[in-house]
């Protein structure tokens, strides 16, 4: 099957601008860009965008669930229904995130996503795992249970890792706490890109993990050791160290969007990353929900646990791009890659999924007003989602 979008604004990843163009997709690929493709697809569904904007399908790294599910605890049917409800606001490819559980919850929510993550038009594809859990700093564990925490244990993390795979596998610890480095060298041998998460670490601590090779850091600002002026902190770590990744939610409540400028000034723009952290209550409204083995209680989009710690967010990334762009004053074009090229790279995705080019998936967005975008349309590996 073949779709043509023509008389389009196509972004450039590369450019970090749009440009006037059409687009051939076939078999859930994009197969051709350029000017004047009609004459040579004459039996493609023609789409006119009169002169919208095509923009790539975001990719979240870092998100539990939305819509009453969460990716600890659901079926088939539910990882379906999640991915066809992340197509509908946007984002087209996942990472399905784990938060702290015991063992054999981890084992069986792993086989559930392995089991259920064919590239399929319409739906969200699950690019990988993000293990987010267990292995974080006690004073800084946030929604996560304390009696669902552990030691950095690299015997054990050999065992769940090799469960988790063949999915790519992202994971989140608190590595200041491997003394002796061989949680980290373990997980990185394994394949695993790791970040800096529920940390209290140093600044030295945290600069000595991206040293070891440690890609990213999670939520910055929320669940680390702050910036002080006689101990920079993990934060500081996460934001001046530019060969580093950096998480930001743009929600509005994780963070003051003074803070997301600032980071926005300090991190190389090709290092920024946009993330929802959403949990099971995102699209689904107020109520009492539960995430990491603790309730969370959602009142006006905000979600946080009995102790008022913020669990998670009722996010979605198209939503957190649009406040991007109002908290850092910034254009479409500048954000944009925070929440598609730039965490593809960090996942090494880039092959499949983060841009408009020829031979990636066709994870297409349909774009009106760029100063002020509104989705119109979402293509997810060629099927229409919205």
């Amino acid at each position: 099957m073949e779709i043509l979008f023509q008389n389009a604004n196509i972004y450039s990843s590369a450019d970090k601008k749009f440009y006037a163009a059409d687009l051939l997709v076939r078999d859930g690929m994009i197969a051709a860009i350029g000017v004047g493709l009609t004459a040579a697809c004459a039996d493609a569904q023609i789409i006119d965008c009169g002169g919208k904007y095509l923009l790539p399908g975001l990719v979240d790294a870092h998100t539990h669930g939305r819509n009453c599910h969460d990716f600890d605890h659901t079926d088939e049917a539910g990882i379906n229904h999640m991915r066809e409800e992340y197509a509908k606001v946007g984002t087209t490819t996942i990472m399905a995130t784990l938060a702290s559980r015991p063992m054999d919850a981890l084992y069986t929510a792993a086989d559930m996503i392995n089991n259920n993550r064919e590239v399929t038009p319409g739906k969200a594809t699950i690019a990988g795992i993000h293990m987010e859990g267990r292995y974080l700093d006690m004073a800084k564990r946030g929604a996560h249970a304390e009696e669902l925490l552990a030691p950095l244990d690299p015997k054990e993390l050999t065992g769940l890792l090799n469960k988790l795979l063949p999915l790519p596998i992202h994971l989140s610890a608190a590595f200041e706490l491997d003394e002796n480095k061989s949680f980290l060298k373990t997980a990185l041998s394994m394949g695993a890109t790791c970040s800096m998460a529920h940390t209290n670490s140093t600044f030295e601590q945290a600069s000595e993990a991206v040293a070891g090779g440690v890609k990213s850091f999670t939520h910055t600002f929320n669940a680390m050791r702050a910036i002080h002026h006689r101990e920079p902190g993990t934060t500081s770590a996460a934001l001046l160290l530019d060969e580093a990744y950096a998480e930001f939610i743009c929600d509005g409540e994780h963070l003051h969007p003074a803070i997301v400028k600032m980071a926005s000034r300090l991190k190389p723009a090709d290092k920024m990353l946009l993330i929802t952290d959403s949990m099971e209550a995102a699209g689904a409204g107020d109520g009492k929900y539960s995430i990491a083995g603790l309730d969370v209680f959602v009142k006006n989009g905000r979600a946080v646990n009995e102790e008022g710690a913020l669990a998670g967010s009722t996010l979605n990334l198209f939503d957190g791009v649009r406040n991007c762009m109002r908290f850092t004053g910034k254009t479409l074009e500048e954000v944009l890659p925070y929440a598609s090229a730039n965490p593809a790279a960090m996942l090494g995705i880039t092959h499949q999924c983060g841009a408009l080019e020829v031979g990636l998936r066709a994870d297409i967005l349909l774009v009106s007003n760029k100063e002020d975008p509104v989705l119109e349309g979402v293509w997810a590996a060629g099927g229409r989602c919205r």
